[in-house]
């Protein structure tokens, strides 16, 4: 094929090439595809102009995928969201606007900022860094997105009332760990789950189950107050499709459809952190107790271990199990 070669300033046959390069980002090795031109004259390699992304950017967002970091496009939807420019989220922020900017155009964040952003995704928490930095807005300005903010958390409140009634009508039994269903609690342990990688949707659900089961054995109550029901695949939380759609909804996960020679499945990652402050310290330890425990378990391993759980097998099909089982929890 023809190209302009910059080594030689004029049209020569060109080729080209599309390889894989490893970068070391923060200490740790990721792998990228790149693409570029070589002359066949000179032997000078060379970028397409036209490729939007360099190599590195995409190297960048794998590690961010991995480590379940805020995108840059996630940045610009904030401001897009609240109506901000970039000088005025990052005054909220506590950032110089020079700063924002780089990380919406693709410069790698640090650890420290990230959290700050994924803090600003949630409207309480943006609504706090507003009221803790009056200098960063007009007070007009100031106003207007207070009333927007305490508009989307009133919808929010409205809402968790509305499914915690219809799903956790339940008064705390047996079944539901002796706890009212806490939906602040389950949403935010399967972005906990979710976190930095795709997990199939069979693997989410046996982990909710170990950790409230768990906690329930160690602790004498659940943390989320999830009922589970003994279904083909092993113990899964009553209505969970409707706190997985729910979750996408608010674009809180991403759901990736992946084929198999036998069928397919739905494979969920976080698209934002999870509030741990929410948890207590002996459910954190819970949670990531049963989250290193499967880590290497396939959703089939993961479903042939709750299969062999005392509880599973004496509880009919369709029924909840209780978790008075939990004594017997084999981790």
């Amino acid at each position: 094929m023809k190209g302009i070669c910059p080594n030689c300033e004029r049209e020569t046959e060109v080729e080209f090439i599309q390889t894989t390069e490893t970068f070391e980002i923060r200490g740790e090795l990721v792998k990228t595809e790149v693409e570029y031109y070589q002359c066949t004259i000179c032997g000078e390699v060379f970028e397409d102009p036209r490729i939007e992304n360099d190599p590195l950017e995409r190297a960048y967002r794998e590690y961010r995928r991995r480590r379940g970091m805020i995108q840059p496009e996630a940045i610009r939807e904030i401001r897009k969201k609240y109506g901000l420019t970039q000088g005025e989220l990052a005054g909220v922020l506590g950032w110089g606007v020079a700063t924002l900017s780089r990380y919406e155009n693709g410069a790698l964040q640090s650890s420290a900022h990230d959290r700050l952003l994924a803090l600003a995704t949630e409207p309480r928490n943006l609504l706090k860094l507003v009221d803790a930095t009056p200098d960063a807005l007009t007070e007009e300005k100031r106003q207007h997105l207070k009333q927007l903010l305490a508009a989307t958390i009133s919808r929010e409140l409205s809402f968790k009332r509305i499914y915690e009634d219809r799903f956790g009508a339940y008064e705390p039994d047996a079944f539901s760990g002796y706890k009212r269903l806490d939906l602040s609690k389950l949403f935010n342990a399967i972005l906990y789950f979710c976190r930095g990688q795709h997990i199939p949707t069979t693997k989410v659900n046996k982990l909710l189950f170990y950790a409230d089961f768990k906690h329930f054995k160690e602790y004498t109550v659940a943390i989320t107050g999830a009922r589970y029901a003994r279904m083909p695949f092993g113990p899964a939380p009553d209505n969970y499709r409707y706190y997985f759609a729910t979750l996408q909804e608010e674009n809180a996960i991403e759901v990736e459809e992946i084929i198999f020679d036998q069928g397919a499945g739905e494979y969920f990652r976080s698209l934002r952190d999870p509030d741990l402050s929410i948890f207590t310290d002996g459910e954190l330890k819970i949670l990531a107790v049963v989250k290193e425990h499967f880590k290497d378990f396939t959703a089939r391993a993961i479903s042939d271990t709750s299969h062999q759980e005392k509880g599973y097998i004496d509880t009919p099909k369709g029924h909840p199990i209780s978790y008075e089982y939990a004594d017997e929890l084999k981790i």
